[in-house]
């Protein structure tokens, strides 16, 4: 491998039967080890009877509690969430939540969030569905007050927090990275205009990469930021595999394949691609036998190895 690659991450065993405390931690150390940049994880509450959804989301890890198991047994690697639907939870239990995180990792976290689109969720959480991107850029600049001044007072349509002290803060200054997903137009302008970055979802058309990011660094330039340095960062539900396909996806395919696809998302835009295995019909499953999946996890994380470059 060379340089012309983007960042590459993993995801952490956090859906399916491999996703045991013993393999969250085997897989975060191995990828640490290997020169891996970051760890995520996903959001799902949920699995509505007759949605759909696919065996991957039938059972779930919080996002939070698998990221601090794997920080207190790592010491480098980045940890991120990608992405937590941030509507379900009050501004003031997230801000506490990933300062925490923030705080017992030392300082490597991303916080990935989501506007959500499922309303079985919503309603689960008891959160009205309309007027979503309001609400959401009310929510960030609450998230923001919180995690960065002190005392805090906010008072908005949806939102409100009494003159208080928050503690702890962040060990980031001035507050973890936030990275925002999305695909419409006003979501990805938002990621440039009120987030430090944006990440794209399991269904993004990897072709469109280009255009998103153009769309997110334009958000950033229309608010007097710097387009340079907005993080796009990418899911990739990769498929490894021996032999070269006669018709493929991205992401899909030989070593070799799959290093060209990356090159070509770095080359579009991508500052970061994490490996996701999560979302990978055989490993994902509760029914995939859990053995299998860390051994192909393993042969994944070593094929794909930064820390191999040099010598690649």
């Amino acid at each position: 491998m060379t340089g012309d690659l983007p960042l590459l991450g993993f995801g952490l065993p956090v859906s399916g039967s491999w996703a045991t405390p013993d393999t969250m931690r085997h897989i975060a150390c191995l990828a640490e080890e290997l020169g891996y940049a970051s760890l995520w994880t996903f959001q799902r509450l949920l699995d509505p009877v007759g949605a759909g959804q696919g065996e991957a989301h039938r059972s779930v890890h919080d996002s939070a509690v698998a990221l601090a198991y794997v920080a207190g047994h790592t010491g480098r690697i980045g940890l991120g969430t990608a992405t937590v639907c941030a509507p379900f939870t009050p501004p003031v239990v997230l801000a506490k939540t990933m300062a925490s995180l923030d705080v017992v990792s030392r300082g490597r976290l991303s916080v990935g969030l989501g506007i959500g689109w499922m309303r079985q969720e919503y309603a689960a959480a008891g959160v009205p569905f309309t007027r979503r991107g309001a609400r959401m850029d009310e929510y960030l600049r609450c998230l923001t007050a919180l995690w960065t001044q002190d005392p805090v007072e906010f008072d908005g349509e949806f939102y409100t927090v009494p003159s208080s002290h928050v503690a702890p803060r962040p060990v980031q200054r001035p507050h973890p990275p936030v990275l925002l997903g999305g695909t419409a137009a006003p979501a990805l302008r938002r990621a440039g205009r009120l987030a430090q970055g944006w990440i794209g979802s399991s269904h993004q058309d990897l072709s469109r990469i280009g255009a998103c990011a153009d769309l997110v660094r334009d958000g950033a330039r229309e608010a007097g930021r710097d387009p340079s340095a907005v993080r796009i960062v990418v899911r990739g539900v990769v498929d490894l595999v021996d032999d070269r396909p006669p018709s493929r996806r991205p992401l899909q395919g030989t070593r070799e394949q799959i290093v060209d696809d990356l090159r070509a998302l770095h080359a579009h835009g991508a500052t970061e691609v994490f490996l996701d295995l999560n979302l990978a019909p055989r490993v994902g499953s509760p029914d995939a036998d859990p053995a299998v999946s860390v051994a192909y996890a393993e042969q994944v994380l070593d094929v794909f190895a930064p820390a191999q470059r040099s010598t690649t």
